[in-house]
């Protein structure tokens, strides 16, 4: 088959769990050729990954200088029409605007295929008709004593435009779409549906909706640009959920919020995340220092802030105690860094923190610790987390995404954000060898019964089969009519 992988700020240009499981599964699979479709800030970013014979990669630039010209005459009127049907659905997407969402989305697809979308959005209209939505919720912004300005809608207006860029290009060509994540990612995926009737898979390993909400809490944007995009995200999300032909979750933690943002409890099916056991033995002997081992990339959402803080009490009680980081800083986390490092001088643990950047092998970063720590405050099933379980260490982990499943008795689980309950969980495996030793080789052996490549890539190989299948995607139809009509035929009962 021809596989359409979408992928977002990852695969392969990044490093990082997502872009481990993507390369896990298109090698895993060589019977099939990939072509990944990976949306990227400028389209000049280099490669990270080498690329087997079976895969090509194209970049989608969200961000340059637009072109084209902007519709007259008709056109301008369908689009000015589409356009405030667009604007008044995300800002009141729990309305019954939001409802038609998708018919929305499509038309703006639609039109944009005979029409430059891009240089319509870019004109003074859509700028004029946001603040005229925005005036006929003035009570709204009265009670919460915000008043939109043209700026805003400014601003609102050219993300928006960036957004939808993943749409305007030629629908892909393939047997199938696979989304690795909800929100922009899934736009080509819908677009290849809406032309070619193409089957779309989804695959979440963090929840988009709610990261994204996380991350718009520290963004500087106003609040009527928040509200704005983030009713945007929210209803492409759920159209997403609707839309696919399956969802596959990688945790039963993931699922739930999926079911509850509009997916089909029917259309979904839950596929753990899995690691290579040959390339993650068991670690052996733990270093003569006590340490406290991370890994992963430099990013406000896997907070270091607490993780550093959480050392510095752990200090207190052993002085000796080091924590060793590991992962590189993606472009753009710099800052964050520097606010790590400033944090760690501050509470005086500087000179016992180091951070080491990427290794050539991670198995290094588990090895080097006596307890593996994951102090994420949002994580989907992470890939840390069960190579350190392989690599049979201790782990102390933040209850967050798929953390409880994964580790279920064999390590300690914390809440996020929560220092005083992170380093008390690190001294108690610190201080108790006994302890370590039986939660590590509980860890490894959970490990390779559940959460192996091999299984996962399987599942994988099944569901493409199935959905690429036409008669077998009738026979999920017809099942799912049928569970519908005996769901209607209980309730009435």
């Amino acid at each position: 088959m021809d596989i359409t992988l979408v992928t977002e700020g990852t695969y392969p240009h990044n490093y990082g769990g997502v872009s481990v499981w993507c390369d896990q599964l298109v090698r895993g699979m060589p019977e099939h050729r990939f072509h990944v479709l990976a949306i990227t800030a400028s389209g000049t970013e280099p490669v990270a990954w080498d690329l087997p014979e079976h895969v090509t990669a194209k970049s989608v630039p969200m961000w340059g200088p637009p072109g084209g010209r902007p519709p007259s005459g008709g056109k301008a009127r369908d689009f000015e029409r589409l356009c405030r049907s667009f604007l008044h659905a995300i800002l009141a997407p729990s309305g019954p605007e939001g409802e038609v969402f998708p018919h929305i989305l499509k038309a703006l697809f639609e039109f944009g295929q005979v029409a430059d979308l891009q240089a319509a959005l870019r004109t003074e209209g859509p700028v004029r008709w946001l603040m005229d939505a925005w005036s006929a919720r003035r009570e709204e912004f009265d009670r919460i004593g915000v008043r939109p300005t043209v700026h805003d809608a400014l601003t609102t207006i050219d993300l928006l435009e960036h957004l939808l860029r993943p749409m305007l290009g030629p629908p892909p060509r393939g047997d199938l779409t696979h989304a690795v994540s909800n929100g922009v990612p899934v736009l080509p995926g819908l677009a290849a549906k809406w032309t070619y009737g193409t089957p779309l898979c989804l695959t979440e390993h963090g929840i988009y909706l709610r990261e994204r909400y996380i991350e718009y809490q520290r963004s500087l944007y106003s609040w009527p640009v928040k509200a704005v995009l983030l009713g945007f995200l929210r209803l492409l999300c759920s159209a997403a959920y609707r839309t696919a032909d399956l969802v596959t979750p990688c945790n039963l933690y993931n699922r739930r919020w999926e079911v509850r943002c509009g997916a089909d409890p029917e259309n979904l099916e839950t596929v753990y995340n899995g690691v290579d056991p040959a390339r993650f033995p068991a670690a052996g002997a733990e270093p003569a220092t006590p340490t406290i081992s991370w890994a992963g990339r430099v990013d406000p959402i896997k907070d270091l802030e607490t993780l550093i803080k959480a050392f510095a009490l752990v200090k207190e009680k052993v002085p000796d105690a080091r924590l060793r980081l590991f992962g590189g800083t993606p472009a753009g986390g710099e800052r964050y860094r520097t606010r790590c490092e400033a944090l760690a001088a501050d509470l005086g643990v500087a000179e016992h923190t180091t951070f080491e950047g990427r290794v050539d092998d991670i198995r290094d970063a588990y090895a080097a610790g006596t307890v593996v720590v994951l102090s994420s405050i949002s994580e989907g099933f992470p890939y840390t987390l069960i190579e350190a379980m392989t690599c049979g260490r201790a782990t102390v982990a933040t209850d967050v995404g798929g953390v409880t499943e994964a580790v279920a008795d064999t390590g300690l689980v914390v809440p996020p954000r929560a220092p005083r309950e992170m380093a008390d969980a690190c001294l108690r495996l610190l201080g108790d060898e006994v302890s370590r030793r039986r939660l590590g080789g509980a860890a490894r052996a959970r490990a390779l019964e559940l959460f192996t490549v091999d299984r996962a890539v399987d599942a994988f190989r099944t569901i493409y089969s199935d959905l690429a299948e036409p008669r077998t995607a009738d026979r999920r139809t017809a099942d799912r009519r049928t569970a519908d009509r005996r769901t209607a035929e209980a309730r009435l009962a």
